[in-house]
């Protein structure tokens, strides 16, 4: 089958497209037919090597995170789903491979397609709406009436985010560009702060909860902006000792963790509010209730582009420029 390879861990020039042999189809497994793959940063980051500590990929290693297809195939003890079948899905962090033909995903990472969705339109969805459930359902267990700020609510997780948070009764902050404040306030922004013009810790008091997808100074200005008691959830980092932890990381690299978040984890502790790290798990459970709120209504998908699958390296580029708005697809079939 065709697929996007990384060899070497390195820029973009060490993404090649190449033939390899169709997946392993499991006991547990569905072999899905991919015909758009979603793509995100977490693809180049992992392109990079940047979590070559902490997620240590075989190489050669088939990119991608996310996608939608049919399945051709399933394993002896598939229960869920059959030959036919349209689904979307994020893979487990040590199956990744959506930049493919083909990929081989176990039974409990997958779910229905939602119906309304076009393939290019359902393969947006997986990684950006399992990682702001985790984060505002499970983690934060966001409230009606809570207050939560959204970073980058542009960006992929930010305007699925956006969406999720107004449908739990939440009141929504978010930072975005002077040219995206309407696509913000159409998602359900209450507040939308122009990164470029204003400072949001200086504007937005006493919220519960902060969404942080941005590097740097962000991740500190952000504590100012919580009560006693909110929580601060990162997906950019830095790494935190429960994280290792879920991971089950040796000594040396839960040691690493420790020293890399202990100045926002001490900064966290003398305001009295949490700090944790998110790296999204699969969950096919998760992707049903997220189908459920899309085929009502409650959720849209926001896609910038849709690239040729020829062309997943340009896409890639286009996701590194930050300037894509929502998300970024390759049509694979």
């Amino acid at each position: 089958m065709k697929a996007f390879i990384v060899d070497r861990y390195g820029g973009p020039d060490r993404v090649r497209a190449g033939e390899t042999p169709d997946p392993e189809v499991r006991e547990n497994d569905v072999l899905v037919q991919i015909h758009a793959a979603g793509v995100n940063p977490l693809d180049s980051k992992i392109r990079n090597g940047e979590f070559k500590q902490i997620l240590p990929y075989r190489l050669p290693l088939i990119l991608g995170n996310e996608a939608a297809g049919v399945v051709v195939r399933v394993g002896a003890r598939v229960r869920r789903f059959k030959p036919g079948d349209e689904v979307y899905a994020r893979p487990r962090k040590d199956r990744i491979g959506t930049f493919a033909e083909f990929i081989s995903i176990a039974e409990d990472d997958v779910a229905q397609k939602p119906k309304k969705l076009t393939m290019e339109e359902a393969a947006s969805i997986p990684l950006v709406g399992v990682t702001a459930w985790q984060a505002l359902i499970e983690r934060a267990n966001l409230k009606n009436g809570q207050k939560v700020l959204i970073h980058a609510g542009s960006g992929g997780v930010g305007t699925f985010a956006i969406q999720l948070a107004k449908h739990v009764g939440a009141i929504v902050a978010t930072t975005a560009s002077a040219a995206n404040v309407d696509l913000v306030k159409r998602l359900g922004a209450d507040i939308a702060i122009d990164y470029r013009k204003d400072d949001f810790e200086n504007i937005l008091h006493d919220y519960d909860v902060v969404l942080n997808s941005l590097a740097g100074e962000t991740l500190d200005k952000s504590l100012r902006v919580l009560k006693p008691g909110g929580r601060l959830i990162s997906i950019s980092g830095p790494p935190d000792p429960d994280f290792a932890r879920e991971i089950g990381s040796s000594w040396i690299v839960s040691l690493a963790m420790r020293l890399l978040s202990y100045r926002i984890r001490r900064r966290s502790r003398r305001r009295h509010v949490g700090y944790s790290f998110l790296f999204s798990l699969a969950s096919g459970n998760q992707l049903r209730e997220i189908g459920s709120l899309i085929d009502s209504g409650v959720i849209r998908p926001v896609v910038d582009r849709v690239f040729p699958f020829e062309s997943t390296k340009e896409a890639m580029a286009y996701v590194e420029t930050g300037r894509a708005k929502g998300k970024v697809v390759v049509k694979v079939r």
